[in-house]
């Protein structure tokens, strides 16, 4: 079998809130291949989704913060704009 790789590019954001990221770009990926997206489609729709949170994370007590994992969904029900 053909072995193919993939880069996924993407901006360096400069924030320490962080904690999480490679848990939750993994679960991502996973959860996007039950929703039967190909390989491809999962780790960039994991990606986008990671990187949102990263962008949105918050300071929570000293040192490395969470991300935010529930930006998108605030945002769709109106609770943040």
């Amino acid at each position: 079998k053909e072995e193919k790789y993939q880069w996924f590019k993407g901006k360096r954001i400069n924030n320490n809130n962080t904690h999480g990221t490679g848990c939750t770009l993994s679960s991502a990926i996973a959860a996007n291949l039950a929703k039967n997206m190909t390989m491809e489609e999962a780790v960039r729709e994991g990606k986008r989704y990671i990187t949102i949170a990263i962008e949105h994370g918050f300071d929570l007590g000293k040192g490395v913060g969470p991300t935010n994992h529930f930006y998108e969904l605030y945002k769709k029900a109106g609770m943040i704009e």
